[in-house]
Formats: C-alpha cells, sequence, structure tokens
C-alpha cells in the first residue's frame, strides 16, 4: 500500500514491521463509505495484517469498491445477510491464531495489534483482548471514550491472578483480538442473534470452557458512533440487544437469574414500542431456547452475578438509543 512508518496517536514512530500472528476481519451491510473510511486507516497499520472484508449482501456496491480502492483486501461476499455471524466466515478463512475484529465503522490504532499479539503469546490461557475504545471522528480533539469504559473500569470482578489487565465478562464486538482456535472452538456466533449484545453468548461460551477475557488499556480501537444513521436502523439495533438480552439470560443463566435479570430489563428499557417488539420476539424464540438451554458452570454464573447490578445501572446500557 506503500507506506513505509506509522504514527500513533501519541506520537510514537511504528515501523512497518508485517505481524503474521495477527489478520482483521471486517463486516459490512450496506455502508461502503465508512467500509473504505475505516480500511484507509487498517491498511496504514505497521503490522500489516491480512485484511478480510465479509460482506453481508450489500447492494450499494461495496465488494466492487473495495476491489478497486484495496485490492489487496481479501474479500468473501454472502448472498445472505448473517449479521454479526458473518464474522465466523472471516475468522474461518483467516490465516493468523488471532483475528482482530471489526465493523465498517471501525480501526485499530497503529500498534495496538501487535500489543494484543503479545499478550496472547504471553498467556496460553487468553481468548479475547479487549480494546479501550474511542468513539466519533478521526481528530483526537474531537473524540469521546466508549461509554462501556467506565463500566470496565468500576467492574467488581477480581482481578485474574497470572492474567494481564482487568478481567471481563463480554467483550464489544468491533473492538476486539480474538485466539481464532478459542473462538471457532466455542462455536461463534449463532446468526439468529443478528447484531445487538450478542458478546454476551459467545463469552459466556468462551469461559465455560475455561478461557479467560480481558481489557487491556494500552490496545486502542476507535468505533465511529451511529450518529447520521437512520432512526429505523437505531430502533431495529435497539430491540434486538433487548431481545439478545433476553435469550442470553434465559439460555444460559439459572431461573432464579434469569428472572431477576427478566424484571430488572422490564424495569429498565423504555415503555415503547421497540421495547414491546423486543419482548415479543424474545418470547417468539422461547421453543428453540428452552430446546438448546445449557446453564454456564458455577465459577462463570458467580461473574456474571457480580456484574448483574453495574450493567442494569450502567449509561452505555441505556436500551434507549
Amino acid at each position: 500500500m506503500g507506506h513505509d512508518a506509522a504514527v500513533s496517536d501519541n506520537g510514537e514512530a511504528l515501523a512497518a514491521t508485517p505481524d503474521p500472528r495477527v489478520a482483521v476481519v471486517q463486516i459490512v451491510h450496506d455502508q461502503r463509505e465508512e467500509l473504505l473510511r475505516s480500511l484507509g486507516h487498517l491498511s496504514a497499520l505497521p503490522e500489516r495484517p491480512q485484511l478480510i472484508v465479509v460482506d453481508n449482501a450489500s447492494t450499494d456496491g461495496s465488494a466492487e469498491a473495495v476491489r478497486e480502492r484495496f485490492p489487496s483486501v481479501d474479500m468473501i461476499r454472502l448472498p445472505v445477510n448473517l449479521g454479526v455471524a458473518a464474522r465466523d466466515v472471516g475468522v474461518e478463512f483467516a490465516r493468523a491464531a488471532y483475528v482482530a475484529l471489526s465493523d465498517d465503522d471501525s480501526w485499530w490504532e497503529p500498534g495496538s495489534l501487535a500489543r494484543a499479539a503479545d499478550a496472547l503469546d504471553a498467556h496460553p490461557r487468553l481468548a479475547v483482548v479487549q480494546a479501550h475504545v474511542y468513539v466519533g471522528e478521526e481528530d483526537p480533539s474531537r473524540r469521546r471514550e466508549e461509554p462501556m469504559m467506565a463500566e470496565i473500569a468500576d467492574s467488581p470482578l477480581p482481578d485474574e491472578p497470572g492474567m494481564p489487565g482487568r478481567p471481563v465478562v463480554s467483550f464489544l464486538g468491533p473492538a476486539a483480538v480474538v485466539r481464532r482456535s478459542a473462538y471457532l472452538a466455542a462455536g461463534g456466533t449463532d446468526p439468529r442473534l443478528q447484531m445487538g449484545g450478542e458478546e454476551e453468548h459467545l463469552s459466556a461460551d468462551l469461559q465455560a470452557a475455561g478461557w479467560s477475557l480481558a481489557y487491556l488499556a494500552e490496545v486502542v480501537a476507535h468505533h465511529r458512533s451511529m450518529k447520521g444513521r437512520s432512526g429505523a436502523a437505531r430502533d431495529l439495533r435497539r430491540r434486538r440487544g433487548v431481545r439478545n438480552t433476553l435469550w442470553f439470560s434465559w439460555l444460559r443463566r439459572p431461573w432464579p437469574s434469569a428472572a431477576r435479570r427478566t424484571l430488572m430489563m422490564v424495569r429498565k428499557v423504555p415503555k415503547d414500542r421497540v421495547s414491546a417488539l423486543a419482548f415479543l420476539d424474545a418470547l417468539r424464540g422461547l421453543p428453540w431456547v428452552l430446546r438448546e438451554r445449557r446453564v454456564v458452570p458455577a465459577h462463570v454464573e458467580r461473574r456474571l452475578r457480580l456484574m448483574d447490578e453495574p450493567q442494569m445501572g450502567s449509561r452505555a446500557r441505556s436500551y434507549d438509543v
């Protein structure tokens, strides 16, 4: 791509040395301009990761634009929109041991992928590195911290001996680096979830299998907000987020915890049409949820219970945007 060096946001010069340990999987659906903007950042990374774009049946020319502007990117076109489950296709295709997950509107700060790979190399039971996330514009003076960062900083979870950073029970999909083998062994993402809180399911299954997840402040990702996207798109995302939270509680939590979390959701969500439709969607899924219900081990449930109150009181989980 013609870039010989890169500079981090703090001005640190970074050598452009290819790092075969990590690949980037980016999913897109009808967000061509956002995708091209993000690929501009990703293609300039000093790690020179394998870049994989999985196109969720876009109709706006996203795939054609990528092939023209970024011919070295591996483009996978899907005939149907799998939502976030499209990441599984990209992770399967990746050649690297570790995979950085991205959406069409997210990218990684130079040097962060190498730092995440170093942590994963040093800790064989670490499955996910959660990045520190900034949202908003590319201009550092106009961006802000992702609200979820405050929840992580104030987490009541005890430190895990031998693990780096801060422990987390879940991660933000477009801002995490995963161990490819662990991700695939856990089954990836259920396509029925589409998008919105889907990470809870995979995170719980990873922890049930004995893996750890950690937040590392020195690993940094950027995510443009949904500002400018239609109200219908935001409503659909919130509807799916509420539904998926309910499904996770019913699929993986003991019934007392599932009932308590459901009541918390009833009190928390706005009393509007979107919320009503979300609860209706969740109830419609009960047959398969009950059929596939698999409760997490006691040590994982203890961690989830520690996070129930902080999550429901978190401004980052307002369920109204």
